[in-house]
């Protein structure tokens, strides 16, 4: 006789918010499910619930169409009948931050709770991919499972498991295990969230539906427990789901057929597993399958929106949160929490698998665009809130007391807001007078006033009166406008300059105020915008070209060949890094998902090219060469790809090849060195009218190793350079956020990015790291024919990178070699912009010089400096990257009544002293400090 079953039938729809349609049109069939769902709930008592899909947007959504229907829903959800959240969207993990991960749960955990009820089931459907940190994210959520369904076990076209491969767990149901050691029940869709969808109610078909459903479902599931997800992709309520179920319980009387849900299966599958499930550990991304539906390749599609995201993310997280902290902590401003959640849900509503991700049509991304711009202007807009006030609130006095009788002082403020201490060039526009448009005077008298003013000797000082090298640019006359709280807008016409210099050693999470000082005379200057310095108070340091191709500072020497590619020598270990900053262009006639190289292609390198090289910047502080290559690359693929599309042959049994026709493709890449620069960083410019390819940034290494670090979420996860015995992909492509870094005995190198999620270790003798810079296809790929002509990403970018030498195991900040960790956390800085605030002289109740947040601890990342909503306290998070325990300790400059260690979720719980803080392994630390009334 059958053992006996329980079959939990879960009802759902997974809503990709935006994908095959617009947005919008996905919308309207949105307020048809959700009013067909209110309806079969008011009607049948018998239809015990549905899950929304793990994300609360839907619910923004519908009530922004159907505000009527919220009581309704409030009651469906309070009912249990309707189960929501824990998320806000459902993201693509690894192509959004770690902070916009937690910020998804903060957020849609504080949605759900608006309604009544939220679903702790760690629910990952469709994710491209799983975070190998998500264990401990909901962990501290207070979530004890995860369901997914990719990453574990293979999975072949149209997601069908394949019985022939070796997996991971031989069950469905695992533990899943993060880098810190935080475990979940993993659960695995291991025949899709839609193996139960529309289920017959006549019974002859019923009687065949099930047969095969239970015989698969039953063929990974390790307890008695059934798990069939009743709907899909978009998928309509099932109204008559009841009926279907009372056909499958007369037909099978053996089984028990139940109209459940998450909570109540996860109950019983936790109750019933047995001991020796299998453990998987860390990062889930289909590592053993043969690497052809992994959908990695999402990371280079569409790069300008990784761009977009990136620097949104940035601004939010590393620049708007910790300013509108330390604005708050004057007393002089109100954390805007409001504004925050806005723009973040507005850069959230990008982060959706299938928009992040770049694999939806056009018009799906072309409306990102203007996402990311309303996100990134708010949190615009607190940041120079933040700036006006912190500005104001500095003690500026320093300035007097450096001016003659005939000088004037421009003091201006320069914030940190990363979590260590930081050197490097600024950028500070400067207004040097500015006449009202209200002051009585003509536009033509305004503005020769202006015109005239004398720059005279200009001298920039730091807090002790040091005189800094500097260089200019005089920007004319501009327009510009204030707007008071109190009156009607108030014009004016200014006069600015742009001044480049290097900061040194600006304080973490902190400022320092500089002084420009413009005397009487006019600037005795060499014709190249440097100020002219008294030579009795300081001298021009010496320039850092060294040769028609070659720079160097105190600790790398720069020697670009007649090919344009990079040698770099770390004179603090030795190290020599050669074949740097190649090119590489193939074709690829794969889609949105997956890079698909053609058969017999031949990439175009820049390896034996002949490169244009200049001098681009001689400044004291910093030196830069151009470099331009043109290459001629075929403008296409052949027609046939074309034809292949329409067709719907899968992207890996194409044969279509790159076109015979080619167009000049020319790349302007600027190398630049600051002179206390640890790295060098790389610009490249380039404008793409060619169709059907992929162009990346090769940086040999030399290093033998088998295995390099990329940063992740919350982590610095190791992975190995050679892929896993069943891969068949030639490509092996992998997710990076801000870097990846590989090193041996003796050294390492580290190459940092600015949204460039994508890249390879090409596993050959000299270990290259390969980073994706455009990937232009022209077709969205999955289930059907979608054109995509917006993929090809024709038009101009520019994209940044730097390049990190490290060495062994030193911590130095001399002339002594930096560690890999120093290495990430330069990768890190590199992502975040300064902040610059002019303003008067004055006291204030900020010294000249000051850290807001100091703290120590090794092989710890600063993530987050924000305010918590729910208890007002400040938060601040860390993590760990290293394999043994650390210890933090952290000085805040600031009063509070006490200290607790928190969770991702900001709720307060132990109290904790603020010195010799362990940090366990791969432990994200969250520290929240409750403000003195």
């Amino acid at each position: 006789m059958t053992q006996s079953k329980t079959v939990h039938i879960i009802s759902h729809t997974h809503w990709d918010r935006e994908w095959y349609l617009p947005y919008e049109k996905h919308h309207v069939r949105l307020i048809r499910l959700m009013d067909t769902l209110l309806a079969v709930l008011e009607e049948d008592p018998d239809f015990k619930s549905f899950h929304l899909d793990g994300q609360t947007i839907i619910l923004e959504d519908y009530l922004q169409i159907r505000p009527e229907k919220r009581a309704l829903l409030e009651q469906f959800i309070r009912e249990g009948r309707i189960h929501i959240g824990p998320w806000y969207v459902l993201q693509d993990e690894f192509l959004t931050s770690s902070e916009a991960n937690v910020r998804n749960l903060l957020y849609g955990f504080r949605d759900a709770a608006k309604f009544g009820a939220v679903s702790r089931t760690g629910y990952f459907p469709d994710s491209f991919g799983n975070m190998g940190q998500a264990p401990q994210l909901l962990r501290q959520a207070g979530i004890g499972n995860a369901v997914f369904g990719r990453g574990v076990k293979p999975t072949g076209f149209n997601n069908e498991v394949s019985e022939s491969a070796a997996y991971e767990s031989p069950y469905s149901e695992m533990i899943w295990e993060a880098p810190d050691g935080s475990r979940v029940l993993g659960i695995l869709f291991a025949n899709w969230y839609s193996n139960g969808n529309e289920i017959p109610a006549d019974p002859a078909e019923a009687q065949a539906y099930w047969n095969r459903k239970l015989k698969e479902a039953g063929s990974f599931a390790s307890t008695p427990h059934l798990l069939l997800m009743n709907g899909c992709d978009h998928q309509p309520v099932q109204r008559n789901v009841t009926d279907a179920i009372k056909t499958a319980e007369k037909l099978f009387p053996q089984h028990r057929f139940i109209h459940s849900n998450f909570t109540e299966y996860i109950e019983a599958v936790s109750a019933a597993v047995p001991e020796n499930l299998s453990v998987v550990r860390g990062e889930l991304r289909s590592q053993h399958t043969d690497g052809w539906s992994t959908l990695v390749n999402t990371a280079s599609s569409r790069v300008y929106l990784k761009q977009l995201n990136n620097r949104g993310q940035t601004l939010l997280e590393k620049v708007a949160e910790p300013l509108a902290v330390f604005a708050h902590l004057t007393g002089k401003a109100p954390y805007p929490h409001h504004l925050l959640e806005y723009a973040w849900k507005t850069l959230m509503q990008n982060h959706p698998h299938d928009s992040i991700c770049g694999c939806s049509v056009d018009e799906v991304h072309e409306e990102m665009v203007t996402r990311f711009a309303k996100s990134r202007h708010v949190a615009e807009a607190i940041a120079g809130d933040s700036l006006a006030v912190l500005a104001e609130e500095t003690d500026t006095h320093m300035a007097a007391k450096f001016l003659q009788a005939d000088e004037g002082a421009y003091p201006f403020v320069v914030f940190n807001t990363t979590g260590w201490k930081r050197s490097g060039v600024v950028t500070a526009d400067i207004e040097l007078e500015r006449i009202y448009f209200g002051s009585g005077q003509s536009f033509p008298v305004m503005k020769n006033k202006l015109r005239q003013l004398p720059l005279g000797q200009l001298l920039l000082l730091d807090p002790d009166g040091a005189i800094i090298p500097f260089s200019y640019e005089d920007q004319g006359i501009a327009f510009g406008y204030d707007l008071p709280e109190d009156r009607f807008r108030q014009p004016y016409f200014t006069r600015k300059i742009t001044l480049m210099f290097e900061a040194e050693d600006v304080p973490a999470l902190g400022q320092k105020a500089y002084v420009l000082i413009r005397g009487g005379q006019e600037a005795d200057t060499a014709g190249d915008g440097s100020a002219a310095a008294d030579p009795s108070k300081t001298h021009r340091p010496a320039s850092l070209v060294t040769g028609r191709r070659s720079m160097e500072n105190e600790y790398l020497a720069v020697t670009i060949e007649a090919n344009g590619s990079v040698t770099l020598k770390d004179k603090t270990t030795g190290g020599i890094f050669r074949d740097l900053c190649i090119y590489e262009d193939s074709g690829d006639i794969g889609n949105e998902y997956m890079y698909r190289q053609p058969d017999g292609d031949v990439p175009i390198t820049t390896r034996n090219a002949l490169a244009s090289i200049s001098l681009a910047e001689d400044e004291p502080y910093r030196a830069a060469f151009d470099i331009r290559h043109t290459l001629h690359i075929p403008v296409s693929a052949e027609h046939k790809l074309g034809q292949e599309q329409r067709e719907l042959v899968w992207f890996t049994g194409r044969n279509a090849c790159r076109s015979s026709k080619t167009l000049e493709f020319c790349i302007h890449t600027r190398i630049t060195l600051e002179r206390g620069g640890r790295g060098l960083q790389v610009e490249s410019s380039f404008v793409n009218e060619a169709d059907d390819h992929r162009l990346r940034m090769l940086f040999q290494t030399g290093i033998a190793s088998q295995v390099h670090k990329a940063d992740s979420v919350f982590e610095a996860a190791e992975r190995s350079n050679l892929p896993a015995a069943e891969w068949a992909n030639p490509s092996n492509c992998h997710h990076q956020q801000s870097f990846v870094s590989i090193r041996d005995e003796r050294h390492g190198l580290t190459v940092a990015n600015q949204g460039l999620p994508e890249y390879e270790i090409i596993p050959d003798e000299t270990k290259v790291i390969a980073v994706t810079l455009l990937r232009a296809v022209g077709e969205m790929g999955d289930w059907g024919h979608f054109p995509t002509p917006g993929a090809q990403c024709h038009g101009k970018h520019t994209v940044r990178l730097k390049v990190i030498p490290f060495g062994e195991s030193s911590r130095e900040s001399g002339m002594g070699p930096i560690d890999e960790t120093v290495s990430m956390i330069q990768a890190q800085q590199f992502q975040v912009p300064w902040s610059v605030q002019q303003t008067g002289v004055h006291g204030g109740s900020l010294p000249a010089v000051h850290s807001y947040l100091d703290w120590t601890g090794e092989d710890l990342i600063f993530s987050a400096l924000k305010m918590s909503r729910d208890t007002g306290s400040i938060i601040a998070r860390w993590y760990h990257i290293a394999h043994s325990a650390s210890t933090l300790t952290v000085k805040p400059s600031f009063m509070f009544r006490e200290a607790r260690r928190s969770n991702i979720m900001e709720a307060p719980l132990e109290p904790s002293s603020l010195d010799a803080i362990t940090v366990r392994p791969a432990e994200i630390i969250t520290l929240s400090l409750a403000l003195s009334e």
